[in-house]
């Protein structure tokens, strides 16, 4: 049993000095944890400081991020990067590809000829850390298999629920420009994802630098583990247990309530957004050490939390509108707790 006493600003800390979190785990400082992580990632991932931030805070927040962008702009390099980073995750990697089933996502039943009873073979969505690669190529029927994974965190197949313990953590790409051959994911589908990121291209200066990181080979070969499984599970359980003001809970409400009732959206985000703004908000805190969440915390995660959830009405699709923009109007508009 950990021996408790109180430390600065109410933590609970063990006699030497750790901070004690849920289920018993135990973190000296998850600042420092943090950025021990985003540094590992972005020796293979350049020019992306902020994209890297977000997608991870998005990870110990305990969402899925979608990652959508043109082709070698680094959005399998970031998911790997990630995975070899962390000790004792598993990771898998789903090629989406229109003659995916559901079945090769969450899993099969198959005949053992020797005990004449059927066994349990589970699919690549019982994984620490899941990256669909293309998920628009696949069909709706196999792209909603993840739906339950995603929102639940358990999968049921053949009538029976199977929990995904731990860390479950699923990165989604696609390619924005390129539509023949895919399914768009319906807004169910969207709504399960906490971020939708891009990456976009680096500048001269930096893709140089990648490079020179490649010249002999690719940096993800020589990536070690600098954090732990555990660890990163115990960073969740930190940001959890950051400090958010009522204000900033009501102002969280405000900005996904400004997407009601506007002329140009004909399909506002629901208080799941609302969730996910709390949730990643707290876990960016943690990214930028800070002990509480700033406005200027929830500002900077908003428009990727959430710009994807948004369906914009034809006529404003139609004039150049977007949804990134009408969110960014919001921000503007509605004041900010002092």
């Amino acid at each position: 049993m950990v021996d408790k006493i109180r430390g600065n600003g109410g933590a609970v800390l063990d006699r030497a000095g750790f901070r004690v979190l849920s289920r018993g785990l135990l973190m000296s400082d998850p600042a420092e944890t943090a950025a021990r992580l985003e540094s590992s990632i972005r020796t293979v991932v350049r020019g992306q400081a902020e994209v890297v931030r977000r997608v991870l805070a998005c990870m110990v927040a305990g969402g899925h991020v979608l990652l959508e962008d043109y082709p070698g702009t680094g959005k399998t390099t970031l998911a790997k990067a990630i995975a070899k980073s962390i000790s004792g995750a598993d990771f898998k990697r789903v090629q989406f590809t229109p003659d995916l089933l559901p079945s090769d996502i969450l899993g099969i039943s198959v005949l053992d000829p020797k005990t004449h009873e059927f066994r349990f073979h589970p699919g690549p969505v019982f994984t620490d850390i899941l990256l669909a690669d293309e998920i628009n190529r696949a069909s709706p029927r196999t792209q909603s298999a993840l739906l339950e994974a995603m929102g639940e965190r358990q999968a049921t197949i053949e009538g029976r629920s199977h929990d995904l313990d731990g860390l479950f953590f699923v990165i989604a790409t696609q390619n924005p420009v390129e539509f023949r051959g895919t399914y768009p994911l319906p807004e169910a589908q969207m709504d399960r994802f906490a971020m939708q990121c891009t990456l976009g291209y680096v500048t001269a200066a930096e893709e140089a630098s990648i490079l020179a990181d490649q010249a002999e080979r690719h940096p993800l070969d020589g990536l070690e583990p600098v954090v732990t499984r555990d660890e990163v599970i115990a960073l969740g359980a930190a940001a959890r247990g950051t400090r958010m003001s009522g204000a900033l809970r009501d102002y969280a409400v405000a900005l996904v309530a400004a997407t009601r009732g506007r002329a140009e959206v004909q399909l506002a985000a629901s208080p799941r957004a609302s969730l996910a703004l709390m949730k990643v908000s707290q876990a960016m805190a943690v990214f930028e050490g800070l002990e509480f969440v700033t406005p200027e915390v929830m500002q900077s995660v908003a428009v990727d939390v959430i710009a994807h959830r948004l369906v914009l009405t034809p006529e404003s699709r139609y004039s150049g509108t977007d949804a990134r923009a009408v969110v960014e109007t919001i921000l503007s508009e509605t004041p900010a707790p002092v």
